[in-house]
């Protein structure tokens, strides 16, 4: 049985060498091991047209978008990102000529490199705190990761019982991520749930305290005097530990200021510039324990049980994850370095 599919260069050559030394077709595809159409084929082809590639003049329908066309599709993306297929489908067929479907567009945004994701959310960020951004990853561009080590990083975080999924979807290709056209601002806004705070360094997990009410000042206070004094004092005992906190309200009142002077000997406050959550790798210990709350077998159905189930995934993150976060600072600051002050992908 003759040999299926297409030759290659090297095949073609050794047909084309037996039947110029003489063997017939019969024989030559006996010796080669290919059908006799096979050989007549190639022999004929190469007496008629010289041809020795093995490749084929392409086949099939005749591509409805050519080059011209996926750019008008691509100006059609980069004006309107969160266009659904059928939109973009409308919009390129007017004016032209030949209309398409969306089949041909959905191939066509593939062929071109587009695929539907959803959006990178990311905090909207003023020019001003911009700048304050920029002038904190340039004061400490050079700090390495035993420098950051000195760190204790804190956040407050919310927890909903009930969540929404609800996501919007745009067109974007692999390396416009961080394209501003393809992301979602958020803002900090209210919810509910259960409302925890809690610190960490690179050597351990501090502790997660669950905040029963609103947090305020005189609420904070307690927080700092029970649980970031006495993890400072044991965790740095030279005075050389950074504790940072962001800008909330709470954390800038008067009471609290006056607490940080009374104990400037036994750390420092890190001076944190605003809207900087991708700074703060504390944040991913969040998403950390908001995924395995949601991956739970038996999901929580009141707030009791809920805040048991994070108190208890809060003790069991590895040491080799939140050691990985603080190891990814001095790529943080070269981000926003890079991002002058922007958005970065963390």
């Amino acid at each position: 049985m003759g040999k299926k599919g297409d030759l290659s260069n090297f095949e073609r050559g050794m047909v084309v060498g037996a039947r110029r030394a003489g063997l017939s077709i019969s024989q030559s595809a006996q010796l080669l091991g290919f059908s006799r159409t096979t050989i007549s084929r190639v022999y004929r082809e190469w007496c008629a047209k010289g041809k020795t590639s093995s490749m084929r003049q392409s086949c099939g329908r005749k591509c409805l978008v050519d080059a011209r066309g996926q750019r008008r599709m691509g100006r059609l993306i980069q004006a309107d990102r969160r266009a659904t297929l059928t939109e973009i489908t409308t919009r390129y067929n007017q004016g032209m000529q030949q209309s398409i479907g969306e089949a041909t567009t959905r191939t066509t945004l593939r062929r071109m490199g587009y695929n539907s994701r959803r959006p990178h959310r990311v905090p909207l960020i003023s020019t001003t705190n911009r700048k304050k951004r920029l002038q904190f990853a340039r004061a400490h561009q050079n700090w390495t990761v035993e420098d950051w080590k000195n760190v204790a990083w804190s956040d407050e975080s919310r927890f909903l019982l009930r969540h929404s999924n609800g996501r919007v979807r745009i067109w974007r290709k692999q390396n416009e991520k961080m394209d501003p056209s393809c992301l979602v601002t958020t803002v900090q806004a209210g919810g509910g749930g259960i409302m925890v705070w809690g610190m960490f360094s690179w050597h351990t997990l501090g502790p997660l305290v669950p905040i029963g009410h609103r947090l305020n000042a005189t609420a904070y206070l307690s927080i700092v005097s029970d649980h970031v004094h006495p993890f400072m004092t044991t965790m740095y005992p030279s005075s050389d530990g950074y504790f940072q906190q962001d800008n909330a309200p709470c954390h800038k009142a008067r009471i609290i200021s006056n607490w940080f002077l009374e104990h400037d000997n036994e750390f420092t406050v890190l001076q944190w510039p605003p809207q900087s959550p991708d700074l703060n790798p504390i944040e991913h210990l969040w998403d950390v324990v908001e995924r395995e709350l949601r991956a739970l077998d038996v999901h929580p159905t009141n707030l009791h049980q809920m805040q048991d189930a994070i108190l208890s995934i809060w003790a069991n993150i590895s040491k080799e994850c939140f050691q990985h976060l603080v190891e990814s600072m001095p790529r943080r600051i070269k981000a926003v370095l890079k991002a002058k002050g922007g958005q970065t992908p963390y």
